[in-house]
């Protein structure tokens, strides 16, 4: 039996729901912490434990009055997430977590990209607010035979939420695509609806994005897998999610040789 540590918090969500995906990752004993109290649990040692580490969470924000503020983790909240990493243990994160601690660079750095709640120069470049839609009918697409994809079709269809953000494609390994047009005109922007304008995409002339929706990179000596899955029950439910969200952990959890760390 394995030990994952579940981080969740800063972004709604249905949960009971989501505890049933947990419950459904067959060989784990799962401990789920909420922010803001995760935070304080990792800094003292929660994630020491833990073979692998999902991240479910979007921490940093405060959103109020049409604005929003962020700050950045503890430094005890860095060090047991970068202790993971260096002891050569992985993580996999979803959906929301491409948004969280805005304040942390080297947060996006891991993850391998950023989804933007306001436009910020982001790598030595100015870029715009990313953009979101929901309830999108779309087909996902394997690109590569991996850990990962193994046992899935070739492509599978999913009814989620997809971003318009920001991809560091040339810094991550390419899983799956979104067979899914990411021009401004099918999202809506992230600063409008902080601003109390949800689904509105006027004056927002966001270039168009890439389709990557699943990749892997490697974070100090351990693995990372980020899936853009998991905006609600549909997805949480799909069986084909759930597969790949299970290989995602076991593949996390490999060593060098595809064999189980210790």
């Amino acid at each position: 039996m394995r030990d994952l540590l579940v981080l969740s918090g800063g972004h709604p969500y249905e949960a009971e729901p989501f505890a049933a995906l947990l419950a459904s990752l067959d060989g784990w004993r799962v401990e789920h912490l909420v922010h803001p109290e995760a935070e304080a649990q990792v800094a003292d040692g929660a994630a020491e434990k833990a073979d692998a580490l999902l991240f479910y969470d979007m921490p940093g924000f405060t959103f109020a009055n049409g604005t929003v503020t962020t700050r950045p983790p503890s430094p005890g909240f860095v060090a047991g997430i970068k202790a993971h990493f260096a002891h050569g243990k992985g993580a996999v994160a979803l959906h929301h977590a491409l948004a969280g601690w805005a304040d942390w660079p080297e947060w996006a750095e891991m993850l391998g990209g950023k989804f933007l709640y306001r436009p910020e120069t982001l790598r030595g470049r100015e870029c715009l607010d990313s953009g979101y839609r929901h309830d999108v009918e779309y087909q996902a697409v394997m690109l590569r035979d991996h850990p990962v994809t193994q046992g899935l079709p070739p492509r599978f269809a999913v009814c989620d939420e997809l971003y318009l953000a920001e991809i560091f494609a040339e810094r991550v390994t390419p899983l799956i695509a979104a067979d899914h047009d990411f021009v401004a005109h099918n999202f809506h922007s992230a600063a409008h609806a902080v601003a109390g304008r949800m689904f509105d995409n006027s004056a927002w002339p966001h270039p168009p994005g890439s389709h990557l929706i699943g990749w892997t990179k490697p974070v100090a000596a351990g693995q990372l897998v980020y899936l853009q899955f998991g905006d609600g029950p549909a997805a949480y439910a799909n069986p084909h999610v759930r597969q790949m969200l299970a290989n995602a952990l076991d593949y996390v959890t490999q060593d060098e040789s595809g064999g189980r760390r210790a």
